[in-house]
């Protein structure tokens, strides 16, 4: 007959195996986060890029007066559009982009936006009990959590995309239906375990969740990007060609 092990023999087996689960629950996670951080950094990069050039090329064919300037005052010239027309460049490039990108884009960049503080206030406020006039909502003795507005929150822009005959609007929607959704699965353990585990190891589950929605909006907006290549070309073909037309009227106004 084998000999049974006693409590106190078993506990450090076990707390062994705990720490090593805790490990790879860590390594996961932390994996998880780079792989967010670098799909999203790509997203951000690669669609700030292409709104940059699309809303340069009215500048890039219509200041035909730059070319008679000398060195140094073109370069005054040169500083000053830079830093005055920033804004208007990326305005014009947002607004002539697909409103499909734009939309993806604009929800990408609300939910880590969104994530990101919620993360931050929930900290402050557990370490600090308030962040400002920012401190946890209670109705009676009820504590409302911020997966409740995240969904009405949801609800309602998502509601409204779909009622809405105008698609231009969508590239608007997104930017609440991201905050509601980063809200919603910012709990997303909350939800699943049926309790408050938000500062505990089984509250970990959200952040991998929330870090694989990141990496999988960003993968969605790549795939599509690729779908509507041919669409982007031709937008961008016709944005080329309107603005030499407006370089070439310029030049007919001088003459």
């Amino acid at each position: 007959m084998r000999p049974r092990l006693s409590s106190a023999a078993s506990r450090p087996a076990a707390r062994g195996t705990d720490a090593a689960a805790a490990a790879r629950l860590r390594r996961r996670t932390k994996a998880l986060g780079l792989g967010a951080i670098a799909s999203a950094g790509a997203l951000f990069a690669t669609e700030f890029a292409r709104v940059w050039k699309l809303g340069k090329l009215p500048l890039d064919h219509g200041a035909g007066d730059g070319r008679s300037r000398s060195g140094a005052s073109r370069l005054v010239h040169e500083s000053r559009r830079s830093a005055s027309q920033v804004r208007r460049i990326v305005k014009e490039g947002y607004n002539v982009s697909s409103t499909r990108q734009n939309s993806l884009l604009a929800m990408e960049a609300a939910f880590v936006t969104t994530f990101g503080t919620t993360r931050y206030i929930t900290y402050t406020i557990r370490n600090y009990g308030r962040l400002g006039p920012i401190k946890n909502v209670k109705v009676g003795d009820r504590h409302i959590h911020h997966f409740v507005p995240g969904m009405l929150l949801a609800f309602a822009a998502g509601g409204a995309s779909i009622a809405s005959a105008s698609q231009e609007m969508d590239r608007w929607l997104a930017l609440p239906f991201g905050i509601g959704t980063a809200l919603v699965l910012d709990e997303s353990a909350l939800l699943l375990e049926l309790e408050d585990v938000y500062w505990s190891e089984e509250g970990v589950l959200s952040l991998q969740i929330a870090f694989i929605a990141v990496s999988g909006l960003a993968a969605l907006a790549y795939a599509i990007r690729l779908l509507a290549r041919g669409e982007s070309r031709v937008l961008e073909s016709d944005w080329e060609i309107a603005a030499r037309a407006w370089d070439d009227l310029q030049g007919l106004r001088r003459s």
